[in-house]
């Protein structure tokens, strides 16, 4: 039987991301989101459901958040999830912590507003490559248009008026 470990979340950011490398150089960071859930309770009242997700995110993907995001921005993570288990030193008891291991994530703006998407780094960092080598268009990045020539008309005019099927 295969087996499936993926995780897709989708939330705001509880604090500020706080970049840091190991000693050999990896880029870290650990990011909380507040996920929201609505359902309709008792007497159809609206409710709300708030969950918190620890996040670990490593190399680029540790960079960009620690340069880019911040307390309140919209994030979607893509990931896997990893169960941590270490011994409690002041009560000698065994803990256990589940966390989702982020390996991709896209930016987003605050709360709904899209004025944010083309906001600067908090660093200014060289452009680099994604996990794959492809470069990452900014946030903000609108392609050139076309010469009017090759322009696709929204006038559908010259669509015959029979369909197909």
């Amino acid at each position: 039987m295969a087996n499936l470990n993926k995780v897709f979340l989708m939330g705001n950011l509880t604090a500020d991301p706080e970049l840091r490398y190991t000693p050999k150089g990896t880029a870290v960071t650990d990011i909380r989101l507040a996920i929201n859930r609505y359902y309709a309770g008792d007497n159809s009242e609206r409710q709300e459901e708030t969950t918190f997700v620890d996040v670990t995110l490593w190399n680029r993907q540790a960079e960009v958040a620690g340069n880019y995001l911040s307390k309140g921005r919209g994030v979607f993570v893509e990931g896997r999830l990893q169960l941590d288990s270490w011994e409690d030193k002041a009560s000698g008891q065994k803990r256990t912590k589940l966390r989702v291991i982020g390996e991709n994530i896209q930016l987003f703006p605050r709360g709904g507003d899209s004025s944010d998407m083309g906001a600067a780094p908090r660093q200014q960092s060289a452009p680099r490559s994604n996990n794959y080598g492809q470069s990452q268009a900014p946030q903000n990045y609108n392609p050139p248009p076309m010469p009017s020539n090759q322009q696709q008309s929204n006038d559908f005019g010259d669509m015959d008026d029979e369909i197909p099927f």
